[in-house]
């Protein structure tokens, strides 16, 4: 066993148990800790391959972007654990099933990769280009229809997202700028007339009120 080996199934270790501990942590936090744990192994494994701009775009896309975004979430939510655990072993059946699907899935692909007795040897030409932008060719001619799709359904994502989360609290003190600036001057002040009122002095009670007059019907 050399050296690429032996750091393959280091990162590969360490990448399997973060990836177990980010369904099984009890605090949000700590989980999305070992996502960041799992994608920056993932990173490694990639820079093993000779693929060096995804492992690149992996760590700062997803470990400096999205998951710095996602603490940033959690700590301001305050979600508590009991909550988010509510009705896990409810679903946790269905959920099992669709994993275990994903996985034959996966090596249902990755399997025939593994087959191989040696690795492909590079051309002249992808030698010349260069991992980046041989990625490229590939992405947007041979690849051009899935990474439309994949667009589309990540905007239907974000679409959906903003969707479900965008709701009207009755707490919330926010403003419609429309309105304010539809104003005019006459809506933002009423000038109403009053008596003047003087106060009594100090010391000296106030009048009696006086007696009522009295009605035809009244005796004296």
């Amino acid at each position: 066993m050399n050296t690429h080996t032996a750091l393959f199934y280091v990162f590969a270790a360490v990448l399997l148990f973060a990836s177990f501990r980010v369904i099984t942590a009890r605090s949000p936090v700590y989980a999305a800790l070992f996502l960041v744990l799992a994608f920056f192994n993932a990173a490694c494994i990639w820079m093993l391959l000779r693929a060096e701009f995804l492992a690149i775009a992996l760590v700062l896309v997803y470990v400096g972007a999205v998951m710095v975004l996602f603490l940033f979430v959690v700590m301001m939510l305050d979600v508590g654990s009991e909550t988010l655990r509510t009705g896990f072993w409810t679903h946790f059946p269905a959920a099992a099933l669709v994993g275990v699907v994903i996985a034959l899935e996966m090596a249902a692909v990755l399997l025939p990769g593994f087959r191989l007795t040696e690795a492909p040897l590079p051309d002249a030409v992808a030698l010349k280009l260069g991992n980046t932008k041989l990625l490229g060719i590939e992405v947007y001619t041979k690849y051009l229809y899935p990474l439309q799709i994949a667009a589309v359904l990540l905007l239907v994502a974000i679409i959906a997202a903003i969707a479900l989360t965008l709701r009207q609290r009755k707490d919330s003190k926010s403003q419609n700028p429309a309105e304010q600036v539809r104003v005019r001057a006459a809506d933002r002040m009423r000038v109403v007339q009053m008596k003047a009122v003087i106060e009594a002095p100090d010391g000296v009670a106030p009048p009696a009120a006086a007696p009522a007059a009295a009605t035809a019907g009244d005796k004296p």
